[in-house]
C-alpha cells in the first residue's frame, strides 16, 4: 500500500476464477498467480499428483471449457494430447472460470 492507502500495481490480486471438477465434483477458487493443483490443494482437495513441475504426468486432466497458461515452456505433453483438451494442472494457471475433468473419468486417456 502507498502512504495514502491505495494499492500498488504489485499489490494488486491476480483475477480470482472458480475451477469446477466434472462430472459432478466439488468447484474451487483458482487465481492466474498459482497452479491449479496449487488452488484446489489450497481448497483441500486431494488430486492425483506427484512431481508437481509438469514431467510425471500423473495429474493429468481435460480441460473441458475454459483457458489456461503455462509457466514453462513445454509441459510433459504431446502436441496432439494438447490439441485433445489434455492439461497437466501441477504447472497450468486459470485464466478463465474452468471445467476440468480427471482421467479416472475419462476412458480416452492418452497412452504414453
Amino acid at each position: 500500500m502507498t502512504a495514502a492507502g491505495r494499492a500498488t500495481q504489485s499489490e494488486t490480486p491476480a483475477p480470482a476464477f472458480t475451477a469446477h471438477v466434472d462430472p459432478g465434483g466439488p468447484s474451487f477458487p483458482a487465481s492466474s498467480d498459482e497452479p491449479l493443483l496449487q488452488a484446489a490443494a489450497r481448497a483441500g482437495l486431494d488430486l492425483p499428483s506427484s512431481c508437481r513441475n509438469g514431467t510425471c504426468r500423473s495429474c493429468i486432466c481435460r480441460l473441458v471449457r475454459g483457458r489456461i497458461r503455462y509457466d514453462i515452456e513445454w509441459p510433459g505433453l504431446l502436441p496432439e494430447e494438447k490439441a485433445d483438451g489434455w492439461i497437466l494442472p501441477c504447472v497450468a494457471h486459470a485464466e478463465s472460470d474452468v471445467v476440468l475433468r480427471w482421467a479416472a473419468a475419462d476412458q480416452s486417456l492418452p497412452v504414453v
